[in-house]
C-alpha cells in the first residue's frame, strides 16, 4: 500500500521539495515559512471498528486542531480529513483554503494524492448531512432547524472527472 505522503511525493515534479513534519507547530512554521508555497495538512481518526471509534464529541483528534491552526494560519493549505464519519470542522473553516474528506482511504493513500494533484477528478457528493456541531444531531433534510455546514448531496466534480465520464 501507499500512504498519502508517499502519494504526494510521487505526484509532485522533480524540482519540488516535499517538507514533512508529523506535528508542525507555530515555531516550525515561522522557521520554514519561506520554504512553503502551499501545505497539505492530513489530520483525522485512526482506523477503528465498533466501540473503539466512539467519540461523543465527534471532534478532530489532537493534535489535528492545533496543526490546522498553526499551518493554515501561516500558509495557504488544503486539509485532508481522514475519518469514517463527519467530524466537527466548522471552527477551522476560516483558516483552510480547501477541505477534502478522505473517508479512511485504507492502504491506498495515492488515491488521495491522485485527486489532490489533478491526475483524477473529484466526484464525491455527501451521502449524509455534515453538521456544524454535535448539538444539532440528529439532523435530517427537511428538519425545521436544518442548518448544516454542508448539506446532503454537497460536493463537487472537477474537470478531470467530467473528462473521464465523457470517455466512458
Amino acid at each position: 500500500g501507499t500512504t498519502i505522503l508517499d502519494g504526494i511525493k510521487h505526484a509532485v515534479g522533480h524540482g519540488t521539495d516535499v517538507v514533512y513534519s508529523e506535528n508542525p507547530d507555530a515555531g516550525f512554521m515561522r522557521q520554514n515559512k519561506a520554504r512553503f508555497d502551499y501545505a497539505v495538512v492530513v489530520v483525522g481518526e485512526p482506523p477503528y471498528a465498533e466501540s473503539f471509534g466512539d467519540n461523543l464529541n465527534l471532534t478532530v483528534p489532537a493534535p489535528g486542531p492545533r496543526v490546522i491552526q498553526d499551518v493554515c494560519g501561516s500558509v495557504r493549505c488544503a486539509v485532508v480529513l481522514v475519518s469514517g464519519r463527519p467530524l466537527v470542522v466548522e471552527p477551522y473553516m476560516d483558516a483552510v483554503d480547501a477541505l477534502v474528506a478522505a473517508w479512511l482511504p485504507g492502504t491506498e493513500g495515492q488515491g488521495v494524492s491522485d485527486v489532490l494533484f489533478g491526475d483524477y477528478g473529484f466526484t464525491g457528493k455527501l451521502a449524509r448531512t455534515w453538521f456544524r456541531s454535535v448539538e444539532q444531531l440528529p439532523m435530517n433534510v427537511g428538519d425545521a432547524r436544518y442548518d448544516p455546514l454542508f448539506p446532503f448531496g454537497f460536493g463537487l466534480q472537477t474537470r478531470a472527472a467530467a473528462d473521464m465520464e465523457a470517455l466512458n
